[in-house]
């Protein structure tokens, strides 16, 4: 919505206003950062709520999110869905972790790549249900794209993506037909140096 002197970009996430710090990842990408686990409880129940009246036509059984940001987004959109389970998929390793259920994955955020795993105890809670894919902001889309992998191998339908926010559009090529499936509470574009090499920012949505 507006770069605000100070480096930082302000804007809309449902019914919420946020003011979001404008990070460079290089010399040529700025992006806006939302990290949902610093913004509050009643921030987190309330994009959750919002999210889930986005999401419930769906039907989904169950959701599936990704650690660490999207831990508050799963357990307030599951508990305003009614439902009393959630599946978190991890990047860090862990000893109970394994690697069996697990997929390749680079983020935006990250320059190298990493593996998305689900607890093997969990899969049961997931396989042959209706899933929910919930992430805090879809970029690239490469999170959510090894998510859906990782659902699909245990034989389970993700039948909606929700997410607070898409930064820019490479996701939609990146997600292809699954691109369709996703709700979100808004969006915001990434950042281009301005033409002159004057420090100033332009947004890029494409």
């Amino acid at each position: 919505m507006a770069v605000g002197a100070d480096r930082s970009y302000v804007t809309q996430v449902g019914s919420q206003r946020v003011d979001l710090p404008l990070i460079p990842l290089s010399d040529e990408v700025t992006i806006a950062l939302l990290i949902c686990v610093d913004l509050g409880v009643s921030f987190a129940e309330t994009a959750g709520r919002e999210l889930a009246e986005l999401m419930r036509a769906s039907e989904p059984d169950i959701v599936v999110s990704v650690a660490t940001m999207g831990i508050p987004l799963a357990i307030e959109a599951s508990r305003a869905l009614g439902l009393d389970d959630y599946v978190i998929l991890h990047k860090t390793p862990k000893i109970h972790l394994g690697e069996t259920w697990s997929e390749p994955v680079i983020s935006i955020t990250t320059d190298k790549e990493q593996r998305l795993r689900m607890d093997p105890a969990r899969v049961d809670a997931v396989r042959g249900r209706r899933v929910a894919v919930v992430d805090d902001v879809i970029s690239t889309g490469a999170s959510l794209l090894a998510a859906l992998r990782l659902v699909r191998r245990i034989e389970a339908e993700p039948v909606v993506i929700g997410t607070l926010m898409t930064e820019g559009s490479l996701w939609r090529s990146a997600l292809g037909p699954d691109a369709d499936l996703v709700r979100s509470l808004g969006s915001m574009p990434l950042f281009r140096p301005a033409p002159g090499g004057r420090g100033g920012l332009v947004e890029d949505w494409g």
